[in-house]
């Protein structure tokens, strides 16, 4: 029950996001990355094991804080950017939650990806696209409270003025090298996603839909509300569907039975 208490102080920080402002919103944006990345640890910690979770740490931490401190230092994969200092305490001029927010929508987009299709390049491909694509979501947000801005917002998408195309092909480009590591540095006990993965489903399932009402309705950015909601669909909806499916099922077996 320990991942479903968890998501369940997810959820209520994130409800509470659009309804403060400032130094409070800020503080709560930090809570809400520490609260993600404690359950997905925890979760793969609990599930798979020490290995798996210190796969994950190593990977997505670890990895998540090299790649953001060579973009802040180099430009490289991202394009130039700042961080600015409301997000707490930096480390060579990345705030110390930012690898973290890695790390808590890494683990649930691999286990969707490993529920949906089998090991290889395939689950690869989908779960770096699933961790990806949630950048199209979170950037513009950030970008729009001023925790970072970049020197040089241009090409952008279409409707997200403040974000260089760049950004999301350095975050793809990442998270396909995280993916691709994970499963030989974590070991077979990440191949397979079942029923005690639920509260990692439907924290990415809920991550999908929260962020396209928030961005749509309440937070005044509805450009980023489509982008995302188109990029996320890759896995979100395929993950819908299948557990709307296996629902299915399960409630047919006792009609099954007695006839």
């Amino acid at each position: 029950m320990l991942p479903w208490a968890g998501l369940g102080l997810l959820v209520l920080a994130q409800i509470c996001y659009p309804l403060t402002a400032g130094a409070t919103r800020a503080g709560l944006t930090v809570a809400t990355v520490v609260l993600g990345y404690l359950l997905s640890v925890g979760h793969a910690l609990l599930s798979r094991g020490p290995r798996a979770a210190a796969a994950l740490v190593a990977v997505a931490t670890g990895g998540g804080f090299a790649i953001e401190a060579l973009g802040v230092a180099t430009g490289l994969p991202f394009g130039s950017y700042d961080y600015s200092g409301e997000l707490g305490p930096k480390l060579a001029g990345v705030p110390l939650i930012i690898p973290l927010a890695w790390t808590w929508m890494a683990w649930p987009a691999w286990l969707a990806a490993a529920r949906l299709v089998p090991p290889g390049v395939a689950r690869v491909a989908l779960a770096a696209v699933g961790l990806a694509a949630w950048d199209l979501f979170l950037d513009p947000q950030m970008v729009a409270e001023g925790y970072w801005v970049w020197r040089d917002a241009t090409p952008a998408l279409p409707g997200l003025p403040g974000v260089p195309v760049s950004n999301y092909f350095g975050w793809l480009i990442f998270a396909v090298l995280l993916m691709a590591a994970l499963r030989p540095l974590a070991g077979p006990a990440v191949d397979r996603a079942g029923p005690r993965d639920a509260p990692m489903f439907a924290l990415y399932l809920w991550t999908y839909g929260s962020s396209i009402l928030a961005h749509a309705v309440f937070l005044g950015l509805p450009a980023s509300a489509v982008w995302g909601a188109a990029g996320m669909a890759s896995a979100a909806v395929p993950l819908a569907l299948a557990l709307g499916r296996d629902r299915h099922r399960q409630r047919r077996r006792p009609a099954d039975a007695t006839t």
